[in-house]
């Protein structure tokens, strides 16, 4: 039994082909709008951070107490999401490509 060949990636000429003829990447948000995105996302997710929902009736800073805390998932999600993508931002504004 003659044993199974396989070739290799690099004897393909597809990739070259590809990347003569494909234009250059272009990022979806542009380089000069990465510093106000980070201010804005990390400024909403501080703010998300200190989120009340009433403080008329409840005390200062705190979350009304519900037998399924759903606003509060929604709110810690919303506030990790944002953090995240402004972290991201913030790094790519200062040229750390992560």
């Amino acid at each position: 039994m003659s044993p199974l060949i396989i070739p290799r990636a690099s004897s393909s000429p597809l990739p070259q082909t590809l990347h003569a003829f494909l234009p250059p990447f272009s990022p979806a948000v542009p380089l000069a709008l990465l510093p106000y995105l980070a201010f804005l996302s990390l400024a909403l997710t501080f703010a998300l951070a200190f989120y009340k929902s009433n403080a008329i009736t409840e005390p200062l800073f705190s979350l009304p107490k519900d037998a399924i805390p759903i606003r509060e998932t929604v709110v810690a999600s919303a506030a990790g999401i944002l953090g995240g993508f402004g972290v991201v931002a913030l790094f790519c504004s200062v040229g750390v490509y992560v």
